[in-house]
């Protein structure tokens, strides 16, 4: 798999996990996720109406701008400079500076800061669950987006699944499993000294 793809999903995938409850809530809760680490295990399910279901698990941190993501052979970090990509298979380390518009793409805050003017949010409390259930609807579909939802858990607003609907037809859906806050520090860089390394920065 190339290295192309593997950013494609990333993207995809950390603009799965945004946090985004609603316009008025929006500010409080990304300054209260600037301080503290998610940390879960997810599974990923893409489906279209030509091909069969493709899913995927895998592992992921986040701090603010940092991530840290492992999925398949594959392991991707974010340290706030600096993207990290590692291939097993290929015993490659790959270093790139990423663009603002793919910090856009990958990073759910800047993501949500950009998401949330341009949507219709409709939010709704899911009766005797302790759980919100959000659907953001863009007013422009030229993105390719027609509707974004998020499952909560009300009281600790850890993020428990979301779904993307493109206009396309595709659907994307990411369930995490035991998302949690966690105080223990974090390395958001990948060092793997026998690798070879690609250096794009």
């Amino acid at each position: 798999m190339n290295i192309a793809k593997i950013r494609n999903i990333l993207g995809v995938l950390m603009l799965l996990c945004s946090t985004t409850l609603s316009a008025s809530t929006l500010p409080s809760l990304l300054s209260s996720l600037e301080d503290k680490t998610l940390c879960s295990d997810f599974t990923l399910t893409v489906t279209d109406d030509q091909s069969q279901p493709m899913t995927y698990s895998g592992t992921l941190t986040m701090h603010g701008r940092q991530f840290l993501l492992s999925m398949w052979a594959i392991e991707s970090a974010f340290d706030g400079q600096t993207l990290y990509m590692y291939s097993e298979d290929s015993e490659e380390l790959t270093l790139s500076t990423p663009t603002e518009e793919e910090l856009l793409q990958t990073n759910p805050f800047l993501y949500a800061k950009a998401l949330v003017p341009v949507c219709q949010v409709d939010e709704k409390p899911l009766s005797g669950k302790g759980q919100t259930l959000i659907t953001l609807t863009p007013n422009d579909l030229s993105a390719g987006i027609a509707r974004f939802v998020l499952k909560v858990e009300t009281a600790t607003l850890l993020p428990l699944s979301v779904e993307l609907r493109e206009t396309t037809g595709r659907t994307t859906s990411l369930r995490l499993t035991n998302p949690a806050y966690i105080t223990d520090p974090q390395s958001f860089t990948i060092e793997k000294p026998d690798a070879f390394l690609n250096d794009l920065r």
